[in-house]
């Protein structure tokens, strides 16, 4: 078996939004919709520190879909649009199943890491960006981050893990004792969001 996720030095992390450009650009994300979002921790708005000057903090931590080992949409979905794939652990999105009742959206206890496309998927560019593989994006539908399944399937990482110029994200396989991802998680101080929720995240933070 396996179990693939996300481990996050937030100490690394820059800010630099990589991430989430890569991810769009990727997995050719329409417009006003964004699977891999960086938060600020710090002040009001985006890139702000909380405190005043001398006297302040920022930090940043990047969010997405935590592909949950005990998925709370998973268990709401009424068609098996949205499963947990057995083999790798990824929490995964059938748009030609979804039949827009948006459960899976409710029941996630992560706010944001899911979207709903209200009408047809609208785009900057007059052509389709990213990798061929990526499933064409439908009215109607839930989508999420895929942990770029395209590129798992191709034994690659996912785009937002290649591109991070802070070397912040590491991916890997948990259930591998030996994998980076493992390692870290063993020897850093680290959190997963929501523990009390009982979802498991695959997406562990270091702190």
């Amino acid at each position: 078996m396996t179990r693939y996720g996300l481990v996050i030095d937030m100490k690394r992390c820059i800010g630099c939004h990589g991430c989430a450009i890569s991810c769009k650009v990727e997995n050719n994300v329409p417009n006003d919709i964004a699977w891999n979002r960086v938060l600020t921790v710090g002040g009001e708005n985006m890139d702000t520190p909380a405190g005043v000057f001398p006297n302040v903090r920022m930090s940043f931590l990047p969010l997405n879909c935590q592909h949950c080992e005990n998925p709370a949409c998973v268990k709401v979905c009424p068609v098996g649009a949205t499963y947990r794939d057995e083999e790798t652990g990824v929490v995964r999105q059938d748009y030609g199943k979804c039949i827009g009742c948006r459960m899976c959206m409710s029941a996630c206890p992560y706010t944001g890491v899911r979207s709903f496309n209200w009408e047809e998927p609208k785009y900057s560019m007059e052509h389709a960006v990213g990798d061929a593989d990526v499933p064409a994006h439908q009215k109607h539908v839930v989508e999420k981050c895929t942990m770029c399944w395209h590129r798992l399937a191709r034994g690659l990482e996912p785009a937002c893990v290649e591109v991070c110029p802070g070397l912040a994200r590491h991916f890997g396989d948990f259930d591998d004792p030996d994998s980076e991802v493992s390692r870290l998680v063993r020897e850093r101080e680290h959190m997963q969001l929501l523990p009390e929720m009982g979802t498991n995240p695959s997406v562990y933070y270091l702190v």
